[in-house]
């Protein structure tokens, strides 16, 4: 598989955390479901900061409504 736009998905990716995935899709998503987790665009921008990418932030997050 080949990620295309890399630069314009790096304008839309809210992900902090410095990695050699930023902007190329594919290969981040594919990284975070391996670890059974999820990518930090999913998170709003002050849970993201906490590099917690797990499924189970992601629904207590939504359980409490800010997602």
């Amino acid at each position: 598989m080949e990620c295309k736009n890399q630069n314009r998905n790096q304008g839309d990716c809210n992900c902090t955390y410095p990695c050699s995935n930023k902007g190329i899709c594919c290969d981040c998503i594919k990284f975070h479901r391996s670890m059974n987790e999820l990518p930090a665009y999913y998170f709003p921008v002050d849970a993201e900061k906490t590099y917690n990418r797990s499924i189970e932030y992601f629904v207590e997050l939504y359980d409490q409504g800010r997602i």
